[in-house]
């Protein structure tokens, strides 16, 4: 069983370094950006977002808690803004970490997150995925989650 755990400054700087660089390595991936300007644009990325850190007003984030294991096995990021529609939760960024994968922790966080949306007073939540990461969009879709939009691109 998981516990979403707010971070502490430790925790939050060993995110920030990794999701920093998973970020960029998806972008890459996908196509969008170099490898030469990937982390610039990477970190630009989150000082946008995460201007204040992990004290950011609607930020939440989390290590994922393995109660069992007692440790980490994960981390996971999410916003919550206030739209003309309501409250709507974000998922930036949900990893579990290589030797964890494929033992459901992945579908235990994205209920724990609908739990913690719900209880911030979200009354949506949504996400990004890039289209090359189809285990991410698997275990979405499985979820509940239903596509709402394509972006498509073709090299020339």
């Amino acid at each position: 069983m998981i516990e979403l755990i707010p971070m502490n400054d430790q925790q939050y700087a060993e995110f920030h370094r990794l999701s920093t660089k998973d970020y960029a390595a998806e972008k890459v991936a996908a196509g969008e950006w170099t490898e030469e300007e990937a982390m610039d644009r990477s970190a630009e990325s989150f000082r946008k977002y995460l201007p204040d850190g992990r004290d950011t007003a609607g930020a939440f984030i989390y290590s994922i808690f393995e109660t069992e294991r007692q440790q980490s096995v994960g981390h996971a990021w999410m916003n919550i803004t206030d739209t003309p529609k309501g409250k709507y939760a974000f998922l930036y960024d949900i990893l579990i970490y290589d030797g964890y994968q494929n033992q459901g922790y992945g579908q235990q966080t994205m209920k724990a997150l609908d739990e913690a949306a719900i209880q911030q007073g979200a009354a949506r939540i949504g996400l990004h995925v890039f289209g090359h990461n189809q285990r991410a969009l698997h275990v979405y879709q499985k979820a509940g989650y239903v596509i709402t939009d394509y972006q498509m691109s073709k090299t020339l």
